[in-house]
């Protein structure tokens, strides 16, 4: 039987730029489209609102330029105002050919906002959809308020359908704009709908504020939905909009009768930048992109995994271009150890694994942070062993910082038996220490790698103590990783956490 086809508009530039304090640049725009386009494979994507800024008409213009060059320009959508023109001619200037034009979907909105009956409103829309279609521009119709329209104003609502059924329009496009329908409702509403005017194709744009987007995205696919409306990472105004990746996984694993192009394996990719270019962080456990959410914790679940991947479910992450992980910590049974050492080529007998794993969940105990590249020197540690001594150690080290003067350092390190001594200033004390360790490097005619983030946060479980931890990411030409000190003193804790590095490298 052949599958449904289901259109996807991304609404990430328009929509989710509304989240608080978010406003994409110019060039951040054009690459998000880009990668939404021709990376993700979305049908479809809104890019901006009509006439709100003159940075606003400079990035739809440098995009537009793009999408004419390629063959996007039918797939990039405006929103656009019932506004005698005004909206037109900006989209005409900017080279724009789809509006997607924003009416009054409820009898509320209609009456108390616009205050306007909806013959007046109808009138002027579709003077609105002439003068496009004039300027060779094709239209597309958002209902505002549509899901309110439903419950309260079904009459008016068939009334506008019945108008838009006999007007020169592409797409009906339905937003539940304040978040309020069950998943009952959507199936109903979009049922209802869909058997009473079955040759227009009806779009939904779910909003997340009960946190039931993707529940009724799902069910707006089982009444029959032309096309959905989704952000990447659930960005929007108030609580977002329905999530891209977590929407796609739901079709994908559960409606096995419809079919989208979206690439998956590309989710995580564009999710990532999309966070970095907008600065709202992804939680740690959001579905499909979250740090957390393919990391395994307790003990047992990854017992099970070593049985016949018991704990796996269809959302393999490496459908995401992911893997799993196994968390280490106070739940870690000897299965997770187990995991993370099989990743880092080293095997324990079942006594030293029992020792080691016993140690592991004393740290988890204290709260202290436990990584794969920590396991080494707890191995070490724990067994007493010459087999992980660490090679590299930074034996002794004066930090000075005096008023009008460079901060300089002076350090000790052996490599190997063989013992350095280099001093250096810096713009701190920490960076002085790095350039000494540089010169030492620079003798062994070695590269250290770069240091590509750098943070400092009280440690969890700290008390009087006053311990702060100090996390500090690096890159080599074959990977990042992630080394971490702990000490009541910031510099300390970076120059424990480099050691670290130093013996990984």
């Amino acid at each position: 039987m052949e599958r449904r086809k289901i259109e996807i508009m991304d609404t990430t530039l328009r929509d989710g730029e509304q989240t608080s304090g978010v406003s994409f640049s110019v060039s951040e725009k054009l690459t998000i489209t880009q990668l939404l386009l021709e990376e993700l494979h979305v049908d479809r994507v809104e890019i901006a609102s009509a006439r709100v800024s003159d940075g606003e008409f400079s990035a739809v213009k440098t995009i537009m330029a793009w999408a004419e060059e390629h063959g996007y320009t039918g797939r990039i959508e405006v929103l656009s105002f019932v506004d005698n023109g005004v909206s037109i001619d900006w989209m005409v200037n900017s080279g724009v050919k789809v509006q997607n034009l924003l009416t009054k979907g409820s009898m509320n909105h209609l009456t108390h906002q616009l205050k306007k009956t909806p013959e007046q409103h109808f009138a002027e829309i579709k003077q609105v959809i002439e003068l496009a279609a004039s300027k060779g521009i094709s239209t597309n119709v958002y209902l505002e308020d549509w899901s309110n329209g439903m419950r309260n104003s079904p009459e008016y609502v068939c009334q506008y359908l019945d108008f838009l059924s006999q007007q020169n329009v592409k797409r009906i496009l339905l937003p539940d704009t304040l978040g309020v329908l069950t998943p009952c409702e959507t199936f109903k509403y979009l049922s209802d709908i869909k058997s009473k005017y079955p040759k227009l194709h009806f779009d939904f744009h779910a909003h997340n504020d009960y946190d039931l987007g993707t529940a009724n995205v799902l069910e707006a696919v089982r009444a029959g939905i032309d096309g959905l409306h989704l952000t990447v990472n659930g960005m929007g105004e108030r609580a977002g909009n329905a999530a891209l990746a977590s929407a796609v996984a739901v079709i994908k694993d559960f409606a096995p009768e419809v079919e989208i192009n979206l690439r998956e394996s590309s989710i995580y990719k564009v999710s990532k930048l999309v966070e970095t270019f907008s600065g709202v962080r992804i939680p740690t456990n959001k579905p499909i992109v979250g740090e957390n959410v393919f990391t395994q914790t307790a003990g047992i679940h990854a017992d099970g995994d070593n049985k016949n991947n018991l704990y796996f479910n269809d959302l393999l992450p490496e459908r995401f271009g992911r893997k799993r992980e196994y968390a280490l910590g106070k739940t870690s049974g000897k299965a997770n150890i187990e995991k993370n050492l099989q990743e880092l080529g080293l095997k324990l007998n079942d006594a030293d694994l029992k020792k080691v794993t016993q140690r592991v969940i004393e740290l988890g105990d204290r709260k202290e942070t436990v990584t794969k590249e920590d396991l080494p020197y707890i191995i070490s540690d724990v067994l007493d062993s010459s087999l992980y001594e660490e090679k590299v150690i930074v034996e002794s080290y004066v930090l000075m910082n005096a008023m009008g003067l460079h901060p300089s350092a002076t350090i000790s390190v052996k490599i190997d038996g063989e013992k350095f001594e280099e001093n250096a200033q810096g713009d701190g004390q920490f960076d002085a220490f790095m350039n000494a360790l540089t010169k030492v490097y620079n003798k062994k005619k070695r590269r250290l790698p770069k240091l590509i983030d750098y943070a400092v946060r009280i440690a969890p479980g700290s008390s009087s103590d006053a311990l702060c931890e100090t996390i500090i990411t690096w890159e080599t030409d074959q990977k990042k990783f992630i080394t971490r000190g702990l000490d009541s003193d910031q510099t300390v804790c970076a120059i424990k956490a480099t050691q670290k590095m130093l013996n990984i490298i």
